[in-house]
C-alpha cells in the first residue's frame, strides 16, 4: 500500500485585507480524498468579517489563535451569536449557516475540519455563500429576487450588487455587529484548554476528549475530536483507532518526531512535525510520537463521535493482557524476556515521561 501521509501545510485560496481562506489540497494530501476528509483555515484580520455561508459537509471548528464572535444559525432555530477564543472547538452539523468577525488587534484564526462524503468534491469542502460577489442573490435575475423576497427594484438591485466582497471582507471599525449572548454559548461550544482534562500524567502529557458528552452536537456532525498536549521530549503509546475510524490530525503547537507503522510491519511515515502541518492517519495504522523539548500539541478529529483507541504500551496496553506463554510464543523469547517486558510501564498510561 503506497500512500503519501507526509504532512502538509494549508495553501490560501482566497482573500484581502479583511482576511483569508486556506485549505489543503487533496491533490498534495491524497489521504483527504481517500478518506473523505477536508481541512481549512479561516484567518480574519481586525474588523474581519466572514460573510454568512453554509457548507456542503460536516464539521469540527477550532479555535487556533486569537478571540471574536461567531453567528450560527441552525436548521429552523434561532440564531445563536457566541463569543469565541483560543481553544474553543464547535460541532457544526449539515444545514448550519456560520458567520465569523473579529474586532480584535489579534489575527482570528479558526481551523476546520470535517466530512466530504457527502459533498461535492472528495477531501474539500465547498461553500455556499448567502451574500457577496459569489452569494446566491448574484444568481438570481432580479425579477426571482423581488417576488421571493416581496422588495421593489431599488432593493433588489441593492441586494444583488452593493456587496462586492467575495467570502471575507473588513468592516469599518464604528459598524456596530451583534453582541455575543452567554446563554447561547451553552451546548455550541467547548473549551478545550480549559475543560477537564480525560487523561493527565505527570511530567508526561494530558488529553481533553471530545464526544456526544460533553458537546452533544458532535453527534450530529458524526465525528469526535481531542486535543493532546505532550510535555517536552515526552512520548506518546504507539496506539491505533481500533473502531476503523481515520485520525486527521493538525499540529498546534511546537514539534516533534512521529512514526506510523502500517501494514505487514512496515513504517510508512517517519518525520519531522511541527506547527501549522496536518496529516492523516489510515485505518488500523499505528501512530506515535515524541516531542521535541518545547512540546507537541495537536488537535485531532476522529471519523466517529465517541473513538475508541487500542494502545501498545504503558500501563493499559493490549500486551498487558495476553498470557505469558502466548507471549513468549509469538516473539520467541524465554520466560526470563517476557517478565522483563511486561515488568516495564506499569504506572504510565498513554503518555511517557522523558528517559531519567
Amino acid at each position: 500500500m503506497d500512500l503519501d501521509l507526509s504532512p502538509k501545510l494549508a495553501k490560501k485560496v482566497y482573500g484581502d485585507d479583511g482576511g483569508s481562506y486556506y485549505a489543503w489540497c487533496p491533490d498534495e494530501l491524497p489521504m483527504l480524498r481517500q478518506g473523505n476528509i477536508g481541512a481549512a483555515k479561516l484567518a480574519l484580520e481586525k474588523n474581519g468579517f466572514a460573510l454568512p455561508r453554509y457548507s456542503d459537509s460536516s464539521k469540527v471548528a477550532y479555535v487556533l489563535q486569537g478571540a471574536g464572535v461567531a453567528g450560527i444559525i441552525l436548521p429552523e432555530s434561532e440564531e445563536k451569536v457566541i463569543a469565541i477564543k483560543k481553544g474553543d472547538a464547535i460541532a457544526l452539523p449539515f444545514g448550519v449557516i456560520t458567520w465569523w468577525y473579529n474586532k480584535e488587534d489579534t489575527e482570528l484564526v479558526v481551523l476546520f475540519m470535517g466530512d466530504t462524503s457527502k459533498g461535492h468534491k472528495p477531501g474539500q469542502f465547498t461553500d455556499f455563500f448567502l451574500t457577496g460577489a459569489n452569494g446566491i442573490f448574484t444568481g438570481f435575475t432580479t425579477d426571482f429576487v423581488k417576488r421571493a423576497w416581496d422588495v421593489d427594484d431599488d432593493t433588489a438591485t441593492a441586494l444583488i450588487g452593493n456587496q462586492k466582497g467575495k467570502g471575507i471582507v473588513k468592516l469599518e471599525a464604528n459598524f456596530k455587529m451583534p453582541e455575543p449572548k452567554p446563554d447561547h454559548r451553552k451546548g455550541m461550544a467547548l473549551n478545550c484548554e480549559e475543560a477537564p482534562l480525560d487523561t493527565d500524567i505527570k511530567n508526561a502529557g494530558n488529553v481533553v476528549l471530545l464526544n456526544t458528552k460533553n458537546l452533544p452536537l458532535v453527534g450530529q456532525v458524526g465525528m469526535g475530536a481531542d486535543l493532546v498536549r505532550l510535555e517536552g521530549n515526552a512520548m506518546c503509546s504507539p496506539g491505533f483507532s481500533c473502531d476503523s475510524a481515520l485520525q486527521v490530525t493538525y499540529i498546534v503547537k511546537g514539534s516533534g518526531r512521529l512514526q506510523v507503522v502500517g501494514v505487514d510491519g512496515k513504517r510508512v511515515l517517519e518525520t519531522i512535525v511541527k506547527a501549522g502541518n496536518l496529516l492523516i492517519v489510515p485505518r488500523f495504522f499505528v501512530v506515535s510520537k515524541i516531542a521535541d523539548p518545547d512540546g507537541l500539541s495537536w488537535f485531532s478529529i476522529i471519523t466517529t463521535p465517541n473513538p475508541m483507541f487500542t494502545h501498545l504500551a504503558g500501563s493499559i496496553g493490549a500486551w498487558k493482557a495476553i498470557s505469558p506463554e502466548v507471549l513468549e510464543a509469538a516473539f520467541k523469547v524465554p520466560a526470563e524476556t517476557e517478565k522483563l517486558f511486561r515488568s516495564k510501564r506499569t504506572n504510565d498510561a498513554i503518555f511517557f515521561p522523558p528517559p531519567k
